[in-house]
């Protein structure tokens, strides 16, 4: 089984595959989160705000790029959680999330992680910090 404390800086994480964003994604994680504006769930409501059509909450979509280090949740936790937004991300797209070994201190590994669209377009880009047991 992979371990993060094996890795070397430069290393990466095994990429994951999402499934397209679906309707009923994002109406969950509305619920789940309190977050019911229409844009997120309401095509008539994402077009009057001037979108092409809804989009995924932006939580939604860091929390799917958190999913990169899921599997390592035995080995310790999330420290510190930091992202930049760069593109919208619409119902059906795909997401494709990265993360790569840039700083390891101690027991403190630093992540720089991005979540990419199926068109190459990054979505979400930022640094994760991991902190062993």
């Amino acid at each position: 089984m992979a371990t993060i404390q094996k890795l070397s800086i430069g290393e990466v994480l095994p990429v994951l595959e999402c499934p397209p964003v679906t309707r009923l994604d994002l109406i969950k994680y509305a619920g789940a989160s309190g977050d019911f504006n229409p844009i997120h769930t309401i095509d008539d409501e994402a077009k009057k705000a001037g979108l092409p059509g809804i989009i995924a909450h932006g939580m939604w979509t860091m929390g799917q790029l958190s999913r990169v280090l899921s599997p390592y949740l035995h080995e310790g936790f999330v420290k510190d959680y930091n992202v930049r937004f760069h593109s919208m991300v619409f119902l059906g797209d795909s997401l494709t999330l990265h993360a790569k070994l840039i700083d390891q201190q101690d027991d403190v590994y630093t992540f720089s992680v991005q979540a990419v669209k199926q068109n190459k377009e990054v979505a979400v880009k930022g640094n994760i910090t991991f902190k062993v047991y």
